[in-house]
């Protein structure tokens, strides 16, 4: 009696461990029924650029994924369109030299789509503009369609500046005792990148005085100059850094800055013109 029960257990179990099997597999095989979708990796993306009349290409990262594409051997073709709720204006704010794309399988199916943003009729500055891009179609494979995933860019559009030159420099030097003079010379300021300048000079120091990286950095965002915290000629450890907002005077370009050298709890403060020769 014993070993009829013990059998029957085991019929039983045997039973419940090949419908655990058979139900695996039928999911699995629901999964791989499933499109192969082509579309944009992410869902959004800004786009920054200078208004400075110049062209700026941008690439976006496509691809296609899904439970077959180890199975797909013909290039994919994804076409893309601008949908009409952009606030972008194609030839205005954006270009788009090529619709379609093509995704190989020698390349993992993956590929970068290109846009160009515009800005020679961008006029006000900041500004932004909203393009929305589909992907409209998806063609070469019967397994792949369009994931119907847009992508929403954000165009923005930073002011032009044009700071360096030459520039004739007259600065009220406020000493650690509050004796105020005027110092008065020639320097050159350079760009280092977009909206950032180097001076040559810093304080009441000539170059050779202090040796280290001349000058200090300050940055330019639509006619606003500020001073970042910094080190002395990056190399002191006094503490360089602005004590107000500086402008750019829009019609002769004259910069305006005034910032703090201090150490100690000791601080020197300079008002700075910059008359661009």
């Amino acid at each position: 009696m014993k070993t009829f029960r013990y059998l029957l257990i085991f019929i039983f179990s045997l039973f419940t461990a090949n419908s655990c099997l058979v139900d695996d597999t039928t999911r699995y095989d629901l999964n791989d029924d499933g499109y192969n979708l082509a579309g944009f990796e992410a869902s959004s993306q800004t786009l920054t650029s200078i208004a400075d009349g110049e062209e700026y290409p941008f690439q976006l990262r496509m691809k296609v994924k899904g439970p077959t594409i180890m199975n797909i051997t013909s290039d994919i073709t994804v076409t893309i369109a601008a949908d009409p709720a952009s606030t972008a204006v194609a030839g205005v704010h954006y270009r788009i030299d090529n619709p379609s794309l093509v995704l190989s399988p020698g390349n993992n199916l993956l590929g970068l789509f290109t846009i160009t943003m515009l800005t020679e009729q961008i006029t006000e500055t900041p500004s932004e503009a909203t393009l929305i891009l589909n992907t409209s179609a998806a063609t070469g494979d019967p397994t792949v369609t369009n994931n119907g995933k847009p992508i929403t860019l954000k165009l923005s559009y930073a002011c032009p500046s044009f700071l360096e030159g030459t520039y004739d420099v007259t600065t009220e030097y406020t000493a650690t005792t509050g004796t105020v003079s005027t110092l008065n010379w020639i320097e050159t300021i350079t760009k280092t990148g977009i909206g950032f300048y180097r001076t040559e000079r810093v304080g009441h120091w000539t170059i050779a005085d202090l040796g280290g990286t001349p000058g200090f950095t300050f940055s330019d965002v639509c006619g606003v100059l500020s001073v970042p915290g910094q080190n002395l000629v990056d190399l002191y450890a006094n503490w360089v850094e602005g004590t107000d907002f500086g402008s750019v005077d829009p019609v002769t370009g004259d910069l305006y800055i005034e910032y703090s050298i201090c150490y100690g709890g000791a601080c020197r403060y300079y008002k700075s013109t910059y008359v661009k020769q």
